[in-house]
């Protein structure tokens, strides 16, 4: 037989292979997807260096080494690269530390106990308490314009006392 002739016929048992190919891969990959990339891949790196195949072998035991090692290519690639995006933000920390926390949470304590009691009154019936400025208004028996300046002014103070208030640089409201 010719040249030609012989990688006819190779590439016709090539073909016949797949079924077989197919299963193999169903050992690497549950998705069939990804099974399909890998006998698609298998195939054609065996097409592309089939003049490298000896004759005398076992063509079935050649393609399979070639999807093996296409396997653990793959993986290896998997391994190293970056999926998504570098900036991602589930790479960041949701929260920081609970020590953090705690530290911000006296500074605002004593930032609130700081306050003349009647804007602390104010800040904590509306803001915390969750309480209408109508209804703060009836409890403090003042306007409801006096209750939203008391607020305002308490948020203002604690701001300024937490060292977020509004100048460049920082992280408070501007």
């Amino acid at each position: 037989m010719t040249d030609k002739a012989v990688l006819a016929h190779l590439q016709v048992e090539v073909l016949q292979l797949v079924p077989a190919l197919r299963s193999f891969a169903r050992r690497f990959y549950p998705n069939p997807h990804d099974v399909d990339d890998l006998v698609q891949e298998t195939l054609l790196r065996a097409f592309a260096n089939l003049d490298k195949f000896r004759p005398g072998t076992s063509l079935k035991s050649w393609m399979f080494t070639i999807m093996r090692n296409t396997f653990c290519t793959r993986y290896g690639q998997g391994k190293r690269e970056f999926v998504g995006i570098e900036d991602c933000a589930s790479l960041h920390r949701a929260i920081d530390a609970p020590q953090e926390w705690s530290v911000r949470a006296h500074e605002f304590q004593r930032a609130l106990a700081d306050l003349p009691e009647h804007y602390r009154d104010a800040f904590e019936t509306v803001l915390m308490r969750g309480e209408s400025y109508e209804q703060a208004a009836l409890r403090c028996n003042c306007p409801i314009g006096t209750i939203k300046s008391r607020v305002n002014r308490a948020r203002s103070a604690i701001l300024k006392s937490l060292g977020e208030d509004g100048v460049k640089g920082t992280m408070g409201i501007q």
